[in-house]
């Protein structure tokens, strides 16, 4: 299975990651010209941090072999995709406790600022013929896409 893998030292923290996700996920069909970084319904699935160090630690949603996203959502909104291994989330089903938001341990699941309703996280793009768009995206390669074993 596919996943998404980060080099930590060659993220230089552009954000250009943050703004493919905003793009690839955004409601309407604008061009990247048109993009309100304020509006709320425009939201990054990764999150950059920086250390002690001042380093800059990208975090995304690991797609977890035992994900407790999954396990801790009643309503079964959050689902483990066996053939790709992806963590899928279906707003329709979401109960809007955010359990699994409280038991992702890396802390990269957060509710959407727009209504504060559904989970924002990472799909792999699987809506794009062309992968995720973080990956594209990236002008250092920090980010990359990897066959791993299950």
């Amino acid at each position: 299975m596919k996943r998404i893998l980060i080099d930590a030292n060659k993220c230089m923290g552009c954000k250009s990651c943050s703004i493919a996700c905003i793009q690839s996920h955004r409601p309407d069909d604008g061009g990247i010209h048109t993009l309100n970084l304020q509006d709320p319904k425009h939201e990054s699935r990764n999150i950059i941090l920086t250390d002690s160090q001042k380093k800059y630690k990208p975090l995304f949603c690991r797609h977890c072999a035992n994900p407790s996203c999954v396990k801790s959502c009643m309503s079964g909104a959050m689902t483990k995709d066996i053939e790709s291994g992806h963590v899928i989330y279906d707003p329709d089903k979401c109960g809007q406790c955010f359990m699994c938001v409280m038991n992702c341990p890396f802390g990269v699941l957060k509710p959407d600022r727009a209504t504060g309703n559904f989970i924002v996280k990472c799909n792999f793009c699987i809506h794009k013929d062309d992968g995720p768009q973080c990956v594209k995206n990236c002008p250092t390669g920090a980010i990359h896409v990897k066959e791993v074993k299950a």
